[in-house]
């Protein structure tokens, strides 16, 4: 470990936070903010509640577990770019978006049972907030059409001299190149076509809410997770999560070949019983305070972790799983259809 590193690890997280890296030492620094989350966590701001009256209680308990540095810490992890707040502003004047039906349709039931998320984040912040990405997403969609079809409108053909001749393409030569387009792009799981909002991007949108000190800081931190970090999520056939859904078979078979082989002879694939909590990166299930403290981990080493994460949830449950005559699934109690 470097001298600059051992430095590093000497300071506060949230002095390290605010003053940046000693002497420009970005590696260093990024590796010791990983650690301290490892050792240390991110500390809630204050230690107890600070008015105890009934009618305050759930309002002291939530700002008792509140972190003001966690976004920020989210946002280096997730290299998120500088965002200004008009450009968010103008995302939300421009109204309903095209998937604004289906987003109203899923935020009213957002961790509908979890009081410190409904007394901290409101349902209106939430529309907004997906409704913007949803934007932001359609944007990218539209320039991606519009370049391919700019790209085949013509098409240089060399001649028996060897010379390049400028030819417009027929419809069937436009077909062609189209075809061979969707096949790079499937053949790249970066780069196939993403839509512009898919079920759970509600619950996967919650806890930056929640964290954030300001919508704009929620969705630049969200947009880039889910454009850069998980990708394959928000595509409309959800490849990303299937792909994470037999991997949870396959560690699990590692792992523990007698309880995976015994959900599997139930019938019991992860497809069946492990989907929110892939879809979700655990969002889905509570109490929400784990979920950010899952979450500060997951960032720092790595979305990919949460395989493991609900792979460990298993073999922590194997005997109450093992016991059970039916098992139906990881625990959480919010709904994502």
């Amino acid at each position: 470990m470097s001298k600059r590193i051992v430095a590093a690890d000497a300071i506060h997280l949230d002095r390290l936070i605010r003053d940046g890296p000693l002497d420009g030492d970005l590696a260093g620094a990024l590796e010791s903010t990983r650690l301290k989350i490892l050792d240390q966590g991110v500390k809630s701001d204050t230690d107890g509640m600070v008015d105890v009256q009934p009618s305050n209680l759930i309002k002291s308990y939530a700002n008792a577990l509140q972190s003001s540095l966690r976004i920020y810490i989210w946002l280096i992890l997730l290299n998120a770019p500088l965002l200004k707040t008009d450009a968010y502003l103008s995302l939300i004047h421009r109204g309903a978006s095209p998937a604004y039906s289906k987003i109203r349709n899923d935020t009213f039931r957002t961790l509908a049972t979890d009081p410190l998320f409904r007394r901290r984040v409101s349902e209106a912040s939430l529309i907004r907030l997906l409704n913007a990405v949803a934007w932001k997403l359609h944007d990218a969609k539209e320039e991606r059409l519009e370049a391919a079809n700019t790209n085949s409108k013509v098409t240089h053909i060399a001649n028996a001299e060897g010379s390049l001749e400028l030819y417009s393409t027929t419809p069937t030569m436009r077909s062609r190149a189209r075809a061979l387009t969707l096949t790079t792009e499937v053949s790249d799981p970066g780069a196939a076509e993403p839509g512009i909002y898919v079920q759970g991007m509600n619950v996967l949108a919650a806890p930056f809410l929640y964290a954030a000190r300001s919508e704009a800081e929620a969705f630049v931190a969200f947009h880039r997770f889910i454009t850069h970090e998980c990708p394959g999520y928000v595509r409309g056939a959800m490849d990303g999560v299937h792909k994470g859904l037999a991997l949870v078979d396959r560690v699990l078979a590692i792992v523990d070949p007698k309880l995976s082989l015994y959900l599997i002879g139930k019938g019991m694939h992860a497809e069946l019983y492990a989907f929110p909590s892939v879809l979700t990166l655990c969002a889905c299930t509570p109490p929400l305070p784990e979920v950010l403290r899952l979450w500060d981990f997951l960032f720092a080493y790595g979305a990919h972790l949460n395989i493991l994460c609900i792979v460990a949830q298993l073999v922590i449950s194997r005997q109450s799983i093992l016991n059970s005559p039916r098992f139906v699934g990881l625990p959480s109690c919010y709904r994502l259809d």
